[in-house]
């Protein structure tokens, strides 16, 4: 057994059962192994759950970098929103997306500081790509948004607002407040024309 396909497993059941109530047994089981091989490749559960948790947020990176690049050539207000919208579907059917909104907004307790020092590197980094993007303008319209480094802000922080509607309130309350917040974030940023 491979320490990915150990990950693997360890990831559905993180996902599903949260940190706390994941056990190395069950893990291990998943896998058609006895808990102490998990040991050859991970010093211990919290060794284990930060590498897999490290692997999920590099996939995210992945996948936002992904959905921006193939949506370049739609104008900058569609791009935007429709990756929120494209953030919420795959969140509803996806166990490795729900698992990393459930660590980014209540990581556990006991690994607190270790998980922000993945999240704050993730929303910086994330931060920084937005800025550049809405500084660059969309191909139709040119540079329509008025400050880019504030819109990215106000940007990620409606998506925190989204993101915590997927959390409690789901698919018909998340769209519900998406499409009252997006005009107002949407006038607020751009530039009149």
């Amino acid at each position: 057994m491979s320490a990915a396909e150990i990950k693997q497993s360890a990831l559905a059941r993180f996902a599903q059962d949260g940190y706390e109530g994941a056990s190395l047994k069950h893990i291990a089981d998943d896998c058609g192994i006895k808990k102490p091989s998990i040991y050859a490749h991970f010093s211990s559960k919290e060794d284990l759950f930060l590498q897999v948790l490290a692997d999920v947020f590099e996939r995210q990176k992945q996948r936002i970098e992904d959905y921006f690049e193939e949506h370049a050539s739609l104008p900058l207000e569609a791009q935007l929103k429709g990756f929120v919208v494209d953030w919420q579907q795959i969140y509803e059917r996806d166990a490795e997306r729900k698992f990393f909104l459930r660590m980014v907004f209540f990581p556990p307790s006991a690994l607190y500081d270790d998980v922000m020092n993945l999240v704050y590197p993730f929303l910086d980094e994330q931060e920084q790509k937005l800025s550049r993007l809405l500084a660059a303008g969309c191909p139709v319209q040119g540079r329509i948004i008025r400050h880019p480094r504030q819109a990215a802000i106000a940007y990620l922080t409606l998506l925190d607002g989204i993101a915590v509607e997927m959390l409690y309130g789901g698919e018909a309350r998340t769209t519900r407040r998406l499409e009252a917040a997006w005009p107002v974030y949407w006038s607020g940023v751009s530039r009149e024309r």
